[in-house]
């Protein structure tokens, strides 16, 4: 079965819903139309309804039984305003309306009121802009104050059948995070994990080093934010400072440790800055023949995921079956 297929079949089973702050674009309005005859998910576009109508008709596109939200007119703005005003202290109510009117705020209220399970956008909006509302609408988990990424690497095994799956991160939003951070995006990785892929996350945190192998300040972050984690999520099976090859095989695990829970066998590899997770999720993509699904933003209390702007109708489903998962119970 085709990997992102699986996320498909999941997110029929949710009925969730789906809202598109960029409605106008004609992939959008493309996604829309099969998620809804495919049973997928619920979307919601967001625009004026004459406007969206006039561009779906245009591109031959029915929008047919697809709900659509005007940002500027909904009866919800007040609440939505109200509800802003006080989530984000300090910020008077026509301020709110104010940001309202931005289709991505408005979007994320939806998910943060509960009126949508998630957001997919990009294709318009910078991901700077994307994460910028997710943290002013919907927020962060508990715990976490730090918006961060990963990305899902199905590698080819010439021994056997079964492709390898890995969860890599951050390899596209936390430049040079600090140990808490670091502990941060291991925790929203780990969870990322469990609820996508159903698996219990083995998380191996990265370094040129291993156990005391060398001596330097890039190694003491990687051991403080391993020993973070450990305080805030005892049972979770994490260990660090870790070299790749001792997080993965384990030959050289065993060579190297006498106790790990992780070593030799990690599922989840922690990078300890964006250069080295983004050089190697596409070392990895490129010379393995992997598919990399992702970046998939972690971190928020509700999933609001980015898009490259250059995303197909394709890649769009994929996103959208992932966030439907992400939102959980599917």
């Amino acid at each position: 079965m085709n990997f992102i297929q699986q996320f498909v079949n999941r997110a029929r089973k949710g009925n969730k819903r789906l809202v598109f702050p960029e409605g106008g674009d004609e992939r959008i309005q493309r996604v829309a139309r099969r998620l809804l005859d495919d049973e997928i998910v619920q979307p919601i576009l967001i625009g004026e309804a004459d406007e969206l109508n006039q561009q779906a008709t245009i591109c031959g596109i029915s929008l047919d039984g697809i709900d659509i939200v005007c940002h500027k007119t909904a009866p919800c703005l007040s609440d939505y305003a109200n509800a802003y005003s006080v989530t984000r202290a300090g910020v008077p109510k026509r301020v709110a309306l104010h940001l309202l009117h931005r289709p991505l705020i408005f979007a994320g209220m939806m998910v943060a009121q509960g009126d949508a399970d998630g957001c997919v956008a990009g294709v318009v909006h910078t991901t700077a802009r994307v994460i910028e509302a997710a943290g002013l609408t919907i927020g962060f988990s508990e715990g976490i104050s730090v918006a961060s990424s990963c990305f899902i690497m199905v590698i080819p095994d010439s021994l056997s059948e079964a492709n390898k799956v890995l969860v890599f991160s951050d390899c596209a939003v936390a430049i040079q995070p600090t140990a808490e951070e670091l502990a941060q995006i291991a925790v929203s990785t780990a969870i990322t994990a469990r609820t996508l892929l159903s698996i219990e996350p083995k998380v191996a945190m990265l370094s040129f080093s291993t156990k005391g192998s060398a001596s330097h300040a890039d190694v003491d972050k990687i051991i403080q934010a391993t020993q973070t984690v450990r305080r805030h999520m005892p049972g979770l099976m994490i260990d660090g400072e870790l070299q790749g090859d001792t997080a993965l095989v384990k030959a050289v695990a065993t060579r190297k440790l006498t106790d790990s829970p992780v070593a030799g066998d990690a599922n989840v590899l922690i990078f300890p800055d964006l250069d080295a997770g983004n050089i190697a999720y596409k070392l990895v993509q490129y010379l393995a023949n992997a598919q990399a699904y992702g970046p998939l933003l972690q971190g928020f209390r509700k999933p609001m995921n980015d898009v490259s702007r250059g995303a197909s109708v394709e890649d769009l489903v994929g996103v959208a079956a992932i966030t439907a998962v992400q939102s959980g119970r599917c």
